[in-house]
């Protein structure tokens, strides 16, 4: 299992939990994971999420691995420049 941190607005799609547990081994089976055990996220993991992976954050790295021993957030992909 992992831990992952659901960050912002991403919390009130989860039942406001702030942090939540799923078997996965790589971000895309993180992202299946959440949108089956917490279908109110299903729709803004479709949009876009960001996951920061030990302080480094990635986006549509679908096949990162992820593990019970890395610090796992997950935020809203955000757009801007």
């Amino acid at each position: 299992m992992v831990r992952v941190k659901l960050w912002g607005s991403l919390r009130s799609m989860a039942d406001g939990e702030e942090f939540v547990e799923v078997e996965a081994t790589n971000f895309k089976q993180l992202l299946d994971a959440l949108a089956e055990k917490h279908p109110g996220l299903a729709p803004q993991i479709r949009r876009g999420v960001s996951l920061s992976l030990d302080g480094v954050i990635y986006r549509d790295a679908w096949f990162t691995p992820v593990s019970a021993e890395n610090e796992i957030v997950l935020m809203p992909y955000m757009v801007g420049g």
